[in-house]
């Protein structure tokens, strides 16, 4: 009867709960990542018992929780708002001292400090930010960088009405339908680690790790493909990318967005001169495109669209897949995106998974298919080969191995809230028998606050301005590419 105990017990174990969802772990595969039955792990959250003193090390490393953290979720004892970061927080604070020359534990202490106040002001900070429509980005940025013959920020034409979005492309770049393969998906690794570097402001740094340490967002500090010039011609992707730490650019390029959230939602003039950050990383048009000069990180992001048949849902169509960001997600919360979306990253071997497909296919099966393994917010990568054929998940293997599933890029820009490379695509699964065998594997992972169905045959939901503006400007842009070349491919009626 435990579980059934005053409030405090209850809301303990239901946080330690929220903290295993968090951390990618359904019951089941926290409780084989331990070596215990998935009843021990649902008696834990339900207060029946807590977690013995030999589990509890490596359960609060799967939970990417400091032994003190853990002990809060499991027996109440109180963390000290002034002595404890996370495990996340505390790596990059020791990468930030290195990065500046600092003397050790600097930016720990300095963060440790920053703490209190930023605790109370982040949720006033962050639901003002909130508040900024896609459409006020859009019109500050156009403000700030000006115009460019060559260039022009993409703009989508859905139910009449034309919706321009802080993507920066030009003619060659859009309208794509490459399929990808060992020809076409052609990025190489540079042969030298000499690129440009980013190097971060002092206070604007420890307010994002104060920041990430107070909302508990995920960061990490892998090795993530940064975009050194890139050709898409000839139907085909090529160009060079290089590698940085993580942390090089969260905790530079990554701040642009909540500089310009803030300035707007407190009525600033947006021009040059007026965002220290953005004058220093990304000042001009110029600059946005002159990708050797600057660290541009990215990544992929596709439209899946699943055939259903007329037999079950009264007319065929495809299951169009959509997710609303989860508030553990860096500048992403509740925000609508395509799934899957992720940065373009190497998982063990920088050279070969420079293909954008590689990237592609691991984000599905971590994002739909469950494979948390592939998550290295979670946990390090241990297998040489992760995406092998032995260890695919049931609907990849069967994708995989029926050609059931085509991979196109739709399209290619440059998003200026960050400077990021984002690079569209449609993933179509056109097999009728896939949604009825293995729809039920479909879950998305922590990333998503929500995973949202529509169909192809009624995208009227588009047309509302609500929906507009809950759209972020790189999923908007992957999904209306997306549905252009569905309807040109399978005929699906326009809108329009």
């Amino acid at each position: 009867m435990a579980g059934l105990a005053w409030g405090g017990v209850v809301m303990r174990r239901a946080e330690l709960a929220t903290a295993r969802k968090a951390a990618g772990y359904t019951q089941e595969s926290l409780a084989a990542a331990l070596n215990v039955d998935r009843s021990t792990v649902i008696r834990w959250e339900a207060g029946d018992y807590a977690p013995l003193p030999y589990l509890r090390p490596k359960l609060a490393r799967l939970l990417r929780h400091t032994p003190e953290q853990l002990r809060a979720l499991i027996d109440g004892d109180p963390v000290s708002d002034r002595d404890t970061l996370s495990p996340d927080v505390e790596a990059a604070c020791t990468w930030l001292d290195e990065r500046l020359n600092w003397k050790p534990g600097t930016s720990a202490r300095r963060v440790t400090a920053r703490l209190p106040k930023t605790r109370r002001e982040l949720p006033t900070r962050q639901a003002r930010r909130d508040r900024v429509s896609r459409t006020d980005v859009v019109a500050a940025l156009r403000a700030y960088y000006g115009s460019d013959p060559d260039y022009s920020l993409y703009t989508a034409r859905f139910g009449g009405q034309a919706l321009e979005t802080s993507i920066l492309t030009r003619p060659d770049w859009l309208d794509l339908h490459i399929p990808l393969n060992e020809t076409t998906d052609a990025l190489a690794l540079a042969p030298t680690t000499s690129e440009p570097t980013a190097d971060p402001v002092p206070a604007a740094a420890l307010e994002r790790l104060a920041e990430v340490e107070a909302a508990g967002v995920r960061l990490t500090n892998e090795q993530t493909y940064r975009l050194l010039d890139v050709d898409i011609r000839a139907s085909a992707i090529r160009g060079t990318v290089g590698v940085a730490p993580f942390l090089e650019y969260a905790l530079t390029l990554d701040l642009l967005e909540n500089e310009l959230l803030d300035a707007l939602a407190d009525g600033q003039p947006v021009k040059t001169g007026s965002l220290p950050l953005r004058d220093k990383y990304l000042p001009s048009l110029a600059s946005a495109v002159d990708l050797s000069s600057r660290l541009c990180a990215g990544g992929v992001l596709a439209l899946s669209a699943i055939a259903r048949s007329a037999d079950t849902y009264g007319t065929a169509d495809f299951a169009l897949l959509v997710q609303e960001r989860s508030h553990l997600v860096v500048n992403a919360a509740r925000q609508l995106t395509v799934i899957p979306k992720g940065f373009h990253q190497p998982m063990t071997d920088v050279h070969a998974d420079t293909s954008l497909r590689n990237s592609l296919l691991r984000e599905l099966e971590e994002e739909l298919f469950g494979r948390t393994e592939l998550d290295n917010t979670v946990s390090a990568p241990r297998a040489a080969l992760p995406m092998h054929l032995a260890r695919l998940s049931k609907p990849m293997r069967s994708l995989l191995t029926t050609d059931g599933l085509r991979v196109e890029c739709t399209g290619f820009g440059i998003n200026l809230v960050s400077g990021n490379y984002e690079f569209g695509f449609l993933l179509t699964i056109s097999n009728m028998d896939f949604w009825s065998q293995f729809g039920g594997h479909i879950e998305a992972n922590w990333e998503a606050r929500r995973l949202k169905i529509y169909t192809s045959s009624n995208t009227d939901f588009m047309t509302c301005p609500e929906s507009m503006q809950s759209w972020n400007n790189e999923g908007f842009f992957a999904f209306t590419s997306g549905l252009d070349r569905l309807r040109s491919s399978k005929s699906i009626p326009s809108d329009d």
